[in-house]
């Protein structure tokens, strides 16, 4: 019994962060949505600057939860930049904590509010925020031939045209790398094979068509390209085998010690421009990723495995970036809760607002 409670309580540790990540999300699209409504008049890019200081608000509270709760330590290898730039993220993709990592690294260059991301289409029915990430400059996109070419550039313009700064974060595998999922690991190295593509063991092949869209219409725009390969320390089995990453529940149970991330930059310059060529790189820029991984996973000598090759660097999060955040998203959540008017206005943005926004994004669909 005693055992039993131990695990219970273990496992309720992610109730807290959820609690406050999704009951303050009212609040915050209240306040976004009074900053909506005031910037109407206003040029866009009076309305991008003060949305991009919101976001950056409430993504500091999210990285008090990911990064100070759980107490996980971040080591960074290769190339470490300090300031702000306008750049393409490229990443292996895992688990849905990879969202964080790009937020982990951008407040690092006090560029945490100008995370925006492509995202699979079905995520804008998320509640509440599935609108909003639209109109902070993410990206739906559908796969293969659905694939909206024409609406992406004109997204892309418009946020360059207001001079919005550019973190935009990319996952060309498309889904999850799972490594229980053999068909869809087996699918996707027969068709590199088919293609004449080196096949790849821990990351699945990239697709192209985003990140090719994503450079072609910002190269005059962009600094960089920073290529991106997370691992997430304990997930190897008694056996050697490499195992499912973490969820955001797992994470948040602080089921994960470390996180090892390898940044490599590469300056606009030396990206192919047509997307025939792209692909090309896109591919060989996974398999340094695959290589990167396999000696992370897989080494013989114990002295190489679970780190990345080269010095690392155990970067560290000041609660003096996080913690206000927290106090000043949950003090104003308190305070609308406190009050019958404030209750009532809670409830009517969670289902007003996700009716409204679920809404918007069928139309724009």
């Amino acid at each position: 019994m005693l055992l039993s409670l131990v695990l219970h309580t273990y496992s309720m540790r992610y109730v807290l962060p959820a609690a406050v990540l999704l009951g303050s999300a009212p609040t915050y699209v209240l306040a976004w949505g009074a900053w909506r409504l005031l910037s109407c008049f206003l040029p866009s890019r009076f309305y991008q600057a003060v949305d991009d200081r919101l976001y950056c608000i409430y993504q500091s509270m999210v990285l008090f939860f990911f990064e100070n709760y759980t107490g996980v330590q971040i080591l960074l290898y290769g190339d470490l930049p300090k300031n702000k730039e306008n750049i393409i993220y490229l990443s292996n993709h895992q688990s849905t904590v990879d969202w964080i990592i790009a937020d982990i690294l951008a407040i690092r260059q006090n560029a945490l509010g100008h995370v925006r991301y492509v995202l699979k289409d079905g995520l804008k029915w998320f509640p509440l925020y599935g609108c909003y990430f639209s109109k902070h400059g993410g990206i739906y996109v559908k796969r293969s031939a659905k694939f909206n070419e024409k609406e992406m550039r004109n997204k892309l313009q418009g946020l360059m045209n207001t001079g919005t700064p550019m973190f935009l974060v990319i996952f060309p595998e498309g889904t999850r790398y799972n490594p229980e999922l053999t068909k869809v690991i087996s699918a996707s190295q027969t068709f590199a094979a088919q293609e004449g593509l080196a096949v790849l063991k821990h990351v699945l092949t990239p697709r192209v068509k985003a990140t090719h869209v994503a450079f072609d219409s910002m190269k005059n725009y962009l600094d960089a390209i920073y290529d991106i390969t997370v691992a997430y320390e304990g997930t190897v089995d008694d056996k050697g085998q490499r195992k499912e990453a973490p969820s955001m529940t797992e994470f948040l149970c602080k089921e994960c010690p470390k996180i090892h991330i390898h940044i490599n930059r590469i300056d606009k310059k030396d990206v192919p421009e047509e997307q025939v060529y792209m692909r090309r790189w896109l591919h060989e820029r996974f398999e340094i990723k695959d290589k990167l991984l396999i000696e992370f996973y897989d080494s013989l000598d114990p002295e190489r495995r679970n780190r990345f090759p080269g010095k690392s660097v155990n970067s560290k999060l000041s609660l003096k970036k996080t913690l206000p955040s927290l106090v000043i998203l949950s003090g104003l959540t308190a305070s609308l809760l406190m009050t019958d008017a404030g209750r009532k206005l809670y409830v009517k943005t969670w289902i007003y607002g996700t009716l409204i926004g679920y809404l918007w994004v069928n139309i724009k669909a």
